[in-house]
This record gives C-alpha cells, structure tokens and sequence, in this order.
C-alpha cells in the first residue's frame, strides 16, 4: 500500500458531502448517476457537487464520461479497496474477494427491464402534504419510467406543506402535478393498480387501509415528522432536507434492487430493511409496521 494513495483517499473521503457523494455512487455501480440528479439526491447546490465530485474524480474514487449534454460520473471500485484490503489484513482480518465485484472498465448505462414492466408505487402518510409527496417526487424521477409514484394520505391536508413544495422548486422539481389527497381513491375499482404500498409516517402504519385493488406489496419507511419541528424556520428548512435526503437515499435504494430476480418473500425483506436506513422511526427498526 503506498502511503500517498491512501492519504489521498482518506482526505478526499473525510468531507461528509464527498462521503455521502460515493456512497450514493456505490449503489449505482457500474451504471453512475449524471451530475445534476446526484446534486438533486443530496440537496447539494451544482456548482458546488461540481467541486467535488473533481475532488473525488482526481483520489481516483470516481470516474466520468460525457453523454449528449451530460456528464455521468460512476464510483470506481479498483482504487479504494486494496487500500482498505490491505489495512484490514495488517489488523488481522481476512478478506476474501467478493463475488461479482469486478470492476467495470467504464461505467454503463443501465440496461431497460428485460419485460419492459412499469411498477406502479402509492408512498402513504396520514396528512400527505410532506414525506409522502416527496417520496413521490422522487420515485417518480429516479423511477425513469421503470416505476410510476402516487402519494395519499389516510387523513389528508387541503394541500401540500408550503415547505416541501418549496424545498422540491428549489431542486428542480416539478411541483404543479403534486396534492394532497385521500387513499380511498386508490382503492375505486377504476383506479391505477398498484404494485407497492409504502408508508411514510407510523400513524398511516398503524392504520387499517383499504383493499387496494390486486393485493399489492406492503413497507413501512416509517421518518420522524417534520412538520414536528416548531423552532425557527431556519431549523424547521433543515427538518425538511433531512427529510428529504433520507428519503433520496431510500428511493435510490429501491430503483436498484434486481426486482425479476427475487421472488415476492424476498423483496418483501429487502424493502423492508431498506427502510431501516439512516433516520427510521423506532417502529420501523422493530420490523411492526411491514
């Protein structure tokens, strides 16, 4: 291991946006991400992800190429791991080579579903007017027509939080097509079918719902509330990007998964954990509301 590498990768990686830049990469790997959806994903102005993501291009963490007008850029396995192999030896622990860990020579795009299926997903919250509605404008473009986002809520609000329609403007969202409303209308016979039904919030969790047309899979990404923070607004803006970059991390994590490859009881577990990740509610790490 040669010292400079692993000073180079070490500072590159000791800025928590960079970090959380190669860990988003990570679960797109090989394909990679263009440079606006990452800066979308993590809430991070452009011009400054811009930055760093030359910062994580020079340690060797990332690689780039150019497509039509933009720029994707894909997390490179070769340059970090002989360097953390290498010290996890020195500590005394083995390490195997993983299976199917080869790196690509270039970063792909990823190949269309082999039967071309569209997943249709209700995110639910009991209000529907913020962690529903941003799940739902995620999902619906991270989703790049493999998957097709509604949001409801089971009690819910005149209209959206001004703050989450806010938040997503300032992120390039489209916020026109976004609005509170009931899940009863998923439950018409004359409504979209849906695939999966995730909640957002624990109280939608606790609740009984309809019968949603075709017996669609059911999660629970349970979040603490935003509208729960009644400091300053400053605080209260800050409440609402955690929301949503946790959010963003799920989403990213969902879009990815081999869904033709894992069979209902499977996938049931993998979404289930995935909303375990950074920032889930208690009930949701308790596994009661899946």
């Amino acid at each position: 291991m040669n010292a400079d590498d692993a000073t180079r990768i070490f500072d590159a990686l000791s800025q928590g946006t960079r970090l959380e830049t190669y860990r988003l990469l990570l679960r797109y790997v090989p394909y990679g991400l263009p440079a606006g959806d990452i800066a979308r994903l993590l809430a991070v102005p452009h011009n400054t992800m811009s930055v760093h993501l030359g910062l994580l291009e020079r340690a060797g963490l990332v690689t780039s190429r150019r497509e039509g007008r933009s720029i994707i850029y894909a997390a490179s396995l070769t340059t970090a791991r002989p360097v953390l192999a290498q010290m996890m030896a020195e500590m005394g622990f083995a390490v195997s080579p993983g299976r199917g860990t080869r790196a690509a020579a270039f970063p792909q795009l990823r190949p269309a579903a082999a039967n071309d299926r569209v997943y249709n997903v209700l995110l639910v919250c009991s209000a529907n007017s913020a962690r529903s509605l941003i799940a739902e404008a995620l999902l619906n473009r991270e989703g790049r027509g493999r998957f097709r986002a509604f949001s409801a809520g089971s009690r819910p609000k005149l209209k959206p939080h001004p703050m989450a329609i806010d938040l997503l403007g300032s992120l390039g969202y489209d916020t026109a097509p976004l609005a509170s409303k009931s899940w009863n209308g998923f439950a018409e016979p004359d409504a979209p079918q849906m695939d999966f039904v995730i909640t957002t919030c624990d109280a939608a969790a606790g609740e009984i719902c309809p019968a949603f047309p075709g017996h669609p899979l059911q999660a629970h990404w349970g979040l603490p509330d935003p509208l729960a923070v009644k400091e300053s607004e400053a605080e209260q803006k800050a409440a609402f990007l955690a929301t949503y970059r946790r959010l963003a991390g799920r989403v990213s994590a969902f879009v990815n998964l081999p869904f033709e490859q894992l069979d209902l009881a499977s996938l049931k577990e993998r979404i289930g954990e995935i909303g375990k990740m950074e920032g889930a509610t208690d009930l949701t790490l308790a596994g009661q509301a899946a």
